[in-house]
């Protein structure tokens, strides 16, 4: 099997900062590859876009409900990447209510394309986007891959259930019953 490691790249971020007075208290951070992924074994998920159906109802909602089960798998993190800039991943959190899951910005696509999952979606007046994707990553290595069927540009359909919380939850369960 072919080893498969998260593309170094930095994410330009930004981060809350009680030093700055005024309505808008946040700050650039870079944030790279290594940070993220580093030294922990985490659940990456992307989807096509932040304040999107099947993302807003479904998916991000249930990572964040199911957070103590995959912290159970021995998951440190769970992240959620997107091909939208950090102002519009920090204005979906809040609306989320945010407290478990944590937003990842790529907002030139970068990490996308170098994973190999950006995909065109000018039908859809979005531009390029993430294919719909998860994975567990450890220490930076991709353990399980997660994508879903169609992988093609501008897809008339929005396919949803391989890289479901629920499934790769019980991906993870059922691995660890093999291995005791």
């Amino acid at each position: 099997m072919t080893v498969r490691k998260v593309p170094d790249v930095t994410f330009r971020t930004r981060v809350r900062d009680e030093s700055i007075e005024g309505p808008n208290p946040y700050r650039w951070q870079d944030k790279t590859t290594a940070d993220y992924f580093g030294g922990k074994r985490v659940v990456l998920f992307s989807l096509p876009g932040a304040f999107t159906p099947t993302c807003s109802t479904y998916q991000l909602p249930d990572f964040e409900k199911l957070y103590d089960e995959f912290k159970a798998q021995g998951i440190d993190e769970i992240y959620c990447i997107s091909v939208n800039d950090t102002f519009v991943m920090n204005a979906w959190g809040k609306a989320q209510g945010l407290k478990n899951v944590k937003l990842i910005p790529d907002g030139s696509g970068e990490f996308t394309r170098k994973i190999g999952m950006l995909v065109a979606k000018d039908n859809l007046g979005f531009g390029m986007r993430s294919w719909r994707y998860a994975a567990v990553i450890d220490n930076g290595i991709v353990e399980r891959w997660f994508e879903e069927e169609g992988f093609s540009d501008n897809c008339q359909t929005d396919p949803y259930g391989v890289s479901a919380p629920q499934n790769i939850l019980a991906n993870l369960k059922a691995g660890e019953a093999v291995a005791a």
